[in-house]
């Protein structure tokens, strides 16, 4: 959507009759919040005079310290086309605020845009376009989600075997009246997996637009008697949900990653900007990987990039630089699963990154065979390094890293690594299928 101000805001809420207003606004864990206000509340919503209670949302504040204010951004305004057209719901995305007016540093949000005003420092504008995967199952009797599949497609089939089809089509012409440009959609590798893809934007509004795609998922699927899910990995034997993240930096108008002259076409500050991913993927992985399930998608076998090097052609390592160059150069970052805080994902992306560009790093050469035919001899001899194989183990990379601990805020990452290993405790200490179907009936 283009640039709009408050006036506009107003206007267009008037011009389309919405009688309600969802002010929403993203906790640390990178689930969806709200608090809905009536249209007559909304002038005073717009001046940045709706409080709530902090202490309420997991990760935030102290009750104490429980009064915070949202402060919507106008350009996210937009109505949810699945409502009635007479008495319209409309939705800001906001900004977390302490009652003095300072941004909440907790606010993922605001982590992204102090990231970004870093990358604005030095010229650059951050673009990015996701590539987000997710399942369609059957619900039960009581409409709760089974792990059932209506379908039996496969990679690029079309209906009758494609049951997801109409859907999926539904998913993009809701997306599209919400403002998106779908660039394409399809059936992915497993049975009841589909990807749809929007145009790449400014990391903000494509951060914005990830919570945006995952709520209307999940919304139309629901009108279709389905249950969308973005869990890495909710069916053992085959592929898993990724979100492979095509990453740009432009300087001046022109894709800072374009090199005409170079053998590959890729400048230094792609290569330095590569080698920074590649230095800190381990320290981020709990970020944009942020699950216990996460770390069984991301096993050998099932095309994930499991593996730490980077090629061109090959999609086995974990960053492919595809084909296209000019304007279109871009670096693909494909362990991201779409589970992940957007915001906190992209801000500890685009550090790792830039570190590189400013120490000017360069990577290893690329690797053009497929890793995963690949003994581990041979990969040590390549100096070919994985990525976390737990999240115990990622969130020990994380704390370990300073770089990413600081692109995130220390008081973030403190609040952070104690729930998610509160998390990894209960999944080591629970009892698990796998564990009485093998033992009961043996000991």
């Amino acid at each position: 959507m283009d640039r709009i101000g408050i006036e506009d805001v107003e206007r267009i809420a008037r011009e389309n009759d919405v009688k309600f207003v969802r002010l929403q606004f993203t906790d640390l864990f990178g689930q969806m919040k709200n608090v809905a206000i009536t249209v007559d509340q909304l002038d005073k919503a717009l001046r940045n005079q709706c409080m709530f209670d902090g202490s309420s949302i997991e990760g935030f504040v102290r009750i104490e310290e429980s009064d915070m204010y949202l402060r919507p951004d106008p350009a996210t305004f937009t109505t949810f086309p699945w409502r009635p057209s007479s008495g319209r719901v409309a939705r800001l995305v906001c900004d977390v605020h302490h009652p003095d007016g300072s941004p909440f540093e907790g606010d993922p949000r605001r982590v992204l845009k102090r990231a970004l005003a870093e990358a604005e420092a030095m010229g650059f504008t951050f673009n990015v376009g996701p590539e987000c995967e997710f399942f369609l199952f059957r619900t039960d009797d009581e409409g709760k989600p089974t792990t059932e599949t209506h379908d039996k497609a496969s990679y690029f089939d079309l209906g009758p075997s494609d049951g997801g089809e109409d859907a999926r089509r539904d998913i993009c012409l809701t997306l599209e009246e919400m403002g998106f440009e779908i660039e394409a959609s399809h059936h992915e590798v497993a049975a009841g997996q589909h990807e749809i893809d929007f145009k790449y934007d400014d990391a903000l509004t494509s951060a914005d637009r990830i919570m945006t795609f995952k709520l209307v998922v999940k919304t139309i699927a629901n009108r279709h008697g389905l249950a969308a899910t973005f869990m890495p990995k909710p069916v053992y034997g085959i592929n898993g949900s990724g979100m492979h993240t095509n990453l740009s930096l432009f300087k001046n108008g022109k894709n800072a990653f374009d090199d005409p002259s170079d053998p590959l076409g890729l400048s230094k500050t792609a290569y330095s900007f590569i080698a920074g991913l590649m230095e800190h993927v381990r320290g981020f992985a709990a970020v944009t990987n942020p699950l216990v399930n996460s770390y069984k998608r991301l096993l050998p076998g099932y095309e994930a990039p499991v593996y730490i090097a980077w090629a061109t052609r090959n999609r086995s390592p974990l960053i492919r630089i595809p084909a296209a160059r000019g304007a279109s150069t871009r670096v693909e970052l494909r362990s991201p699963d779409p589970s992940c805080n957007p915001y906190l994902a992209l801000a500890a992306i685009l550090a790792a990154g830039l570190d590189g560009v400013k120490r000017g790093l360069v990577p290893p050469p690329a690797v053009e065979r497929n890793i995963f035919e690949m003994g581990p001899a041979e990969r040590t001899a390549h100096g070919i390094g994985t990525l976390p194989g737990s999240l115990a183990e990622a969130l020990d990379a994380l704390v370990a890293d300073p770089l990413v601990v600081s692109a995130l805020g220390e008081g973030l990452v403190e609040k952070y690594v104690q729930a998610k290993r509160e998390e990894w405790d209960d999944y080591r200490t629970a009892v698990h299928p796998w564990e009485t179907d093998a033992y009961l009936a043996r000991y």
